[in-house]
């Protein structure tokens, strides 16, 4: 009898969908955002102002599962710096909808 070699993958994959409080924060001019995909899905991270105005889009369409960073620089989706203040941002897949709040300094 011939023994074959089986290789096993582990994956470190999170449980939950999630969304992370942005590191630093408050920050100046750049942070790093975190989030969790347990599988892989059509996902959108989405930078408002107070106002619920669109300030930036970070991330739009489809991600593989597991732990997930992009790194906001502080502009609008024109390349402009916005202004100091708190800001809201959002990740959204499917029925899932998590929100977190973050405060640039300048």
């Amino acid at each position: 009898m011939e023994l074959q070699k089986v290789d096993l993958v582990f994956q470190n994959l999170p449980e939950e969908f999630g969304l992370a409080q942005n590191f630093p924060n408050p920050f100046n001019p750049v942070t790093n955002i975190h989030f969790m995909l347990p599988e892989a899905a059509d996902v959108q991270l989405v930078v408002y102002d107070l106002m619920g105005r669109k300030v930036r889009t970070l991330v739009t369409g489809s991600q593989t599962a597991g732990y997930k960073t992009v790194v906001w620089n502080s502009k609008d989706d024109a390349g402009i710096p916005v202004s100091a203040g708190m800001y809201i941002y959002e990740l959204r897949s499917g029925s899932h909808s998590v929100i977190q709040k973050m405060v640039l300094l300048k």
